[in-house]
């Protein structure tokens, strides 16, 4: 059987990425609809029951930075193990909200936590597995944050400081710079339209 195909969305919070998930989706379905197989939607933190309930601690609870990245890795391979492998060797393609990039954009670049500290998790969890494509939504600090300000009841991260989120997003674009065969970067400040041209191009090209 062929292997799926596994890609991710990422990005700082006020982005947009999530609003686009269901309409890429829908492309993709249309795309592998001859094969019989179909698109598994997922998001990190979370995806399982052990996943969405680190979620709850993750994103709500102050903890020391060490144990946020050791949470964070040990969701994502309960979602690898339950989820993810599983579904790819079925010939199912998976869309992920969030993947490894955005522990080293958040508690790497945001949190300052040393590159190599992630990438010995990163090897240990994963191996060398990665997704094979990751769309990285880009977008100003600021325009995010204003963005940011409709949320009624932000999460720890969402309350954080725009110096936090230019650190975040920088470390995105470092990722992206360093493995340009994986990432497509979209510009976050186009209007929908726009964008979902674009992701209907990186939708194709996969």
């Amino acid at each position: 059987m062929v292997r799926g195909r596994f890609v991710t969305f990422e990005g700082i919070d006020g982005a947009g990425k999530t609003t686009h998930l269901e309409w890429f989706r829908q492309r993709l379905e249309e795309k592998i609809a001859a094969s019989g197989h179909s698109v598994v939607i997922t998001r990190e933190p979370g995806g399982t029951a052990l996943g969405e309930s680190l979620r709850e601690l993750l994103l709500n609870h102050p903890m020391d930075l060490e144990t946020e990245a050791l949470l964070m890795f040990a969701a994502r391979r309960e979602h690898l193990a339950q989820v993810i492998e599983p579904a790819l060797a079925r010939g199912d393609w998976v869309l992920s909200d969030r993947f490894s990039d955005a522990t080293f954009a958040y508690q790497g670049g945001g949190r300052g936590l040393p590159r190599d500290k992630l990438e010995a998790l990163e090897r240990w969890v994963q191996g060398g597995f990665q997704p094979d494509r990751t769309v990285l939504f880009d977008i100003p600090t600021n325009i995010a944050s204003d963005r940011r300000g409709a949320v009624r009841s932000p999460d720890k991260f969402e309350s954080e400081s725009d110096a936090f989120f230019n650190r975040t997003r920088a470390e995105y674009l470092r990722r992206a710079e360093e493995s340009p065969e994986r990432f497509a970067v979209v510009d976050a400040t186009q209007s929908i339209a726009d964008i979902q041209k674009q992701l209907e191009k990186i939708a194709l090209s996969i």
